[in-house]
Protein backbone atom coordinates (compact mmCIF):
# COMPACT_ATOMS: atom_id res chain seq x y z
CA UNK A 1 0.00 0.00 0.00
CA UNK A 2 1.23 3.40 -1.06
CA UNK A 3 2.06 5.81 1.82
CA UNK A 4 2.43 9.70 1.56
CA UNK A 5 4.35 12.04 3.35
CA UNK A 6 3.02 14.40 5.46
CA UNK A 7 1.91 17.82 4.56
CA UNK A 8 5.09 20.31 4.78
CA UNK A 9 4.34 23.40 6.27
CA UNK A 10 7.45 26.05 5.95
CA UNK A 11 6.55 29.67 8.69
CA UNK A 12 9.18 32.09 7.54
CA UNK A 13 9.96 34.34 10.60
CA UNK A 14 10.73 37.86 9.09
CA UNK A 15 8.32 37.21 6.34
CA UNK A 16 7.77 40.76 5.68
CA UNK A 17 11.23 41.99 5.74
CA UNK A 18 13.88 42.62 3.19
CA UNK A 19 14.69 38.78 2.33
CA UNK A 20 11.55 37.19 3.59
CA UNK A 21 9.55 39.28 0.83
CA UNK A 22 12.15 38.77 -1.70
CA UNK A 23 11.51 34.40 -0.67
CA UNK A 24 7.86 35.43 -1.14
CA UNK A 25 8.02 36.63 -4.91
CA UNK A 26 10.61 33.36 -5.64
CA UNK A 27 7.69 31.03 -3.71
CA UNK A 28 4.55 32.55 -5.77
CA UNK A 29 6.70 31.97 -9.31
CA UNK A 30 7.52 28.45 -8.89
CA UNK A 31 4.99 26.10 -8.95
CA UNK A 32 7.25 23.62 -7.64
CA UNK A 33 6.67 24.97 -4.37
CA UNK A 34 3.24 24.25 -4.00
CA UNK A 35 3.02 21.11 -2.55
CA UNK A 36 3.60 22.84 0.86
CA UNK A 37 2.21 25.26 2.63
CA UNK A 38 3.66 28.72 2.91
CA UNK A 39 3.59 31.39 5.79
CA UNK A 40 5.18 34.42 6.15
CA UNK A 41 5.36 35.96 9.35
CA UNK A 42 5.75 39.64 10.11
CA UNK A 43 6.17 41.41 13.73
CA UNK A 44 2.03 41.99 14.06
CA UNK A 45 1.44 38.22 13.69
CA UNK A 46 3.92 37.55 16.52
CA UNK A 47 6.19 39.53 19.21
CA UNK A 48 9.15 36.44 18.75
CA UNK A 49 10.69 37.63 22.26
CA UNK A 50 7.63 36.54 24.11
CA UNK A 51 8.71 32.39 24.22
CA UNK A 52 5.18 32.27 25.44
CA UNK A 53 3.18 33.54 22.51
CA UNK A 54 6.25 32.35 20.36
CA UNK A 55 4.92 28.79 21.48
CA UNK A 56 1.23 29.49 20.92
CA UNK A 57 2.03 30.83 17.63
CA UNK A 58 4.49 26.95 16.70
CA UNK A 59 1.32 25.20 18.53
CA UNK A 60 -1.45 27.16 15.74
CA UNK A 61 0.56 26.34 12.88
CA UNK A 62 2.53 23.17 13.58
CA UNK A 63 5.51 23.78 10.61
CA UNK A 64 7.26 21.32 9.56
CA UNK A 65 10.14 23.21 8.05
CA UNK A 66 11.30 26.81 9.43
CA UNK A 67 13.03 29.82 7.75
CA UNK A 68 14.26 32.17 10.52
CA UNK A 69 14.72 35.63 9.15
CA UNK A 70 13.59 37.60 11.82
CA UNK A 71 15.96 40.13 13.76
CA UNK A 72 15.96 43.10 15.40
CA UNK A 73 17.86 45.82 12.60
CA UNK A 74 19.35 48.71 12.47
CA UNK A 75 22.06 50.95 10.62
CA UNK A 76 25.15 52.05 12.54
CA UNK A 77 23.74 55.01 14.26
CA UNK A 78 20.85 52.90 15.70
CA UNK A 79 23.70 50.23 17.04
CA UNK A 80 25.95 52.47 18.31
CA UNK A 81 23.36 53.82 20.65
CA UNK A 82 21.49 50.82 21.78
CA UNK A 83 24.43 48.03 21.53
CA UNK A 84 22.63 46.58 24.48
CA UNK A 85 19.02 46.70 23.71
CA UNK A 86 20.04 44.79 19.93
CA UNK A 87 21.58 42.18 21.83
CA UNK A 88 18.92 41.55 24.36
CA UNK A 89 15.97 41.45 21.96
CA UNK A 90 17.75 39.41 19.24
CA UNK A 91 18.95 36.50 22.19
CA UNK A 92 15.77 36.79 23.10
CA UNK A 93 14.31 35.86 19.38
CA UNK A 94 16.82 33.19 18.94
CA UNK A 95 16.08 31.64 22.14
CA UNK A 96 12.31 31.80 21.30
CA UNK A 97 12.37 30.25 17.61
CA UNK A 98 14.92 27.76 18.46
CA UNK A 99 12.95 25.97 21.28
CA UNK A 100 9.93 25.79 19.29
CA UNK A 101 11.86 24.39 16.68
CA UNK A 102 13.36 22.22 18.42
CA UNK A 103 9.88 21.07 20.52
CA UNK A 104 8.71 20.23 17.06
CA UNK A 105 11.70 18.76 15.32
CA UNK A 106 11.47 21.14 12.28
CA UNK A 107 14.00 21.49 9.71
CA UNK A 108 15.63 24.79 10.70
CA UNK A 109 17.39 27.24 8.36
CA UNK A 110 18.68 30.64 9.97
CA UNK A 111 19.73 33.80 8.39
CA UNK A 112 22.77 35.38 9.93
CA UNK A 113 24.95 38.53 9.01
CA UNK A 114 28.50 39.30 8.03
CA UNK A 115 28.55 41.91 10.82
CA UNK A 116 29.59 38.57 12.73
CA UNK A 117 33.13 38.38 11.55
CA UNK A 118 35.62 39.75 13.42
CA UNK A 119 37.10 43.04 13.03
CA UNK A 120 40.12 42.64 12.42
CA UNK A 121 40.83 39.47 9.84
CA UNK A 122 42.21 38.50 6.97
CA UNK A 123 40.38 38.28 3.46
CA UNK A 124 39.18 36.59 2.12
CA UNK A 125 36.75 35.57 5.05
CA UNK A 126 34.98 32.52 5.07
CA UNK A 127 32.75 30.44 7.80
CA UNK A 128 35.66 28.90 9.51
CA UNK A 129 36.66 32.66 10.85
CA UNK A 130 33.31 33.69 12.46
CA UNK A 131 35.02 33.12 15.92
CA UNK A 132 38.73 34.23 15.52
CA UNK A 133 37.85 37.49 17.36
CA UNK A 134 35.24 40.17 18.12
CA UNK A 135 33.46 41.83 15.99
CA UNK A 136 33.42 45.37 15.36
CA UNK A 137 32.54 47.47 18.62
CA UNK A 138 29.77 49.92 16.41
CA UNK A 139 27.29 47.41 16.69
CA UNK A 140 28.65 43.87 19.02
CA UNK A 141 25.47 43.92 20.73
CA UNK A 142 24.10 42.71 17.29
CA UNK A 143 27.04 40.69 16.00
CA UNK A 144 27.36 38.89 19.18
CA UNK A 145 23.64 37.76 19.39
CA UNK A 146 24.29 36.18 15.65
CA UNK A 147 27.05 34.58 16.77
CA UNK A 148 25.26 32.83 19.13
CA UNK A 149 22.46 31.81 16.87
CA UNK A 150 25.33 29.99 14.88
CA UNK A 151 26.37 28.37 18.00
CA UNK A 152 22.89 27.12 19.66
CA UNK A 153 21.72 25.88 15.92
CA UNK A 154 25.48 23.88 16.20
CA UNK A 155 24.31 22.48 19.97
CA UNK A 156 20.69 21.74 18.71
CA UNK A 157 21.98 19.79 16.15
CA UNK A 158 24.68 17.97 18.00
CA UNK A 159 22.01 17.20 21.01
CA UNK A 160 18.95 16.37 19.12
CA UNK A 161 20.12 15.65 15.89
CA UNK A 162 18.09 17.94 14.54
CA UNK A 163 18.60 19.61 11.03
CA UNK A 164 19.60 22.97 11.97
CA UNK A 165 21.63 24.90 9.81
CA UNK A 166 22.83 28.45 9.40
CA UNK A 167 23.51 30.54 6.25
CA UNK A 168 26.21 33.63 5.94
CA UNK A 169 24.92 36.19 3.37
CA UNK A 170 26.97 39.11 1.97
CA UNK A 171 25.43 42.95 2.53
CA UNK A 172 21.78 42.84 0.72
CA UNK A 173 20.24 45.40 -0.21
CA UNK A 174 16.15 45.84 -2.18
CA UNK A 175 13.20 45.91 -1.99
CA UNK A 176 11.57 46.71 1.18
CA UNK A 177 14.79 47.46 2.68
CA UNK A 178 14.45 50.20 5.58
CA UNK A 179 15.38 53.61 4.47
CA UNK A 180 15.39 55.80 7.17
CA UNK A 181 18.84 57.82 7.04
CA UNK A 182 18.72 57.20 10.57
CA UNK A 183 18.37 53.44 10.88
CA UNK A 184 19.12 51.78 7.29
CA UNK A 185 22.24 50.25 6.00
CA UNK A 186 24.50 51.73 3.37
CA UNK A 187 23.29 51.55 -0.48
CA UNK A 188 19.71 52.59 1.21
CA UNK A 189 21.08 55.18 3.22
CA UNK A 190 23.29 56.30 -0.31
CA UNK A 191 19.53 55.76 -2.26
CA UNK A 192 17.90 58.49 0.45
CA UNK A 193 20.33 60.39 -0.12
CA UNK A 194 20.78 60.88 -3.61
CA UNK A 195 16.83 61.19 -3.72
CA UNK A 196 17.32 64.04 -1.32
CA UNK A 197 20.33 65.58 -3.24
CA UNK A 198 17.71 65.77 -6.82
CA UNK A 199 15.21 66.60 -4.69
CA UNK A 200 16.41 69.76 -3.28
CA UNK A 201 19.07 70.68 -6.01
CA UNK A 202 21.95 70.06 -3.20
CA UNK A 203 25.13 68.46 -3.40
CA UNK A 204 25.18 64.99 -2.38
CA UNK A 205 27.41 64.75 0.39
CA UNK A 206 28.86 60.75 1.64
CA UNK A 207 30.30 60.41 4.96
CA UNK A 208 33.54 58.16 5.15
CA UNK A 209 37.36 58.72 3.68
CA UNK A 210 36.44 56.25 1.03
CA UNK A 211 38.86 53.76 1.44
CA UNK A 212 37.23 50.87 3.01
CA UNK A 213 35.64 48.33 0.87
CA UNK A 214 32.44 46.77 1.12
CA UNK A 215 30.76 43.77 -0.72
CA UNK A 216 26.98 44.32 -1.47
CA UNK A 217 24.11 42.08 -3.23
CA UNK A 218 21.05 42.33 -4.57
CA UNK A 219 18.33 40.35 -2.16
CA UNK A 220 17.19 39.02 -5.45
CA UNK A 221 20.52 37.52 -6.75
CA UNK A 222 21.39 36.00 -3.45
CA UNK A 223 17.96 33.82 -3.41
CA UNK A 224 18.86 33.86 -7.23
CA UNK A 225 22.18 31.83 -6.25
CA UNK A 226 21.65 28.06 -6.64
CA UNK A 227 23.48 27.12 -2.95
CA UNK A 228 21.70 29.91 -1.17
CA UNK A 229 18.33 29.00 -3.06
CA UNK A 230 18.70 25.74 -2.78
CA UNK A 231 19.44 25.83 1.52
CA UNK A 232 16.33 28.06 1.87
CA UNK A 233 13.94 26.43 -0.34
CA UNK A 234 14.49 22.94 0.28
CA UNK A 235 16.22 23.03 3.89
CA UNK A 236 19.26 20.38 2.34
CA UNK A 237 22.71 21.32 4.05
CA UNK A 238 24.10 20.31 6.89
CA UNK A 239 26.34 22.54 8.38
CA UNK A 240 27.45 26.68 8.61
CA UNK A 241 27.27 28.54 4.90
CA UNK A 242 29.43 31.32 4.02
CA UNK A 243 28.38 32.94 0.32
CA UNK A 244 29.62 36.23 -0.44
Amino acid sequence: MATTSPPQVVLVTGGTGLVGNALRSVVAADPSKEHATWIFLGRKDCDLIDAVATKALFERYKPTHVIHLAAHVGGLFANLTSNLEFYEDNMRINDSVLAACVAHRVKLVSCLSTCIFPDKSAYPIDETMVHNGPPHASNEGYSYAKRMLEVHSRLCRTAFGLDFVTVVPTNVYGPYDQFNLSQSHVVPGLIHKCYLAKLHSTPLIVGGTGKPLRQFMCVARVLAHSHTSHLLLHHAASRTTSRG
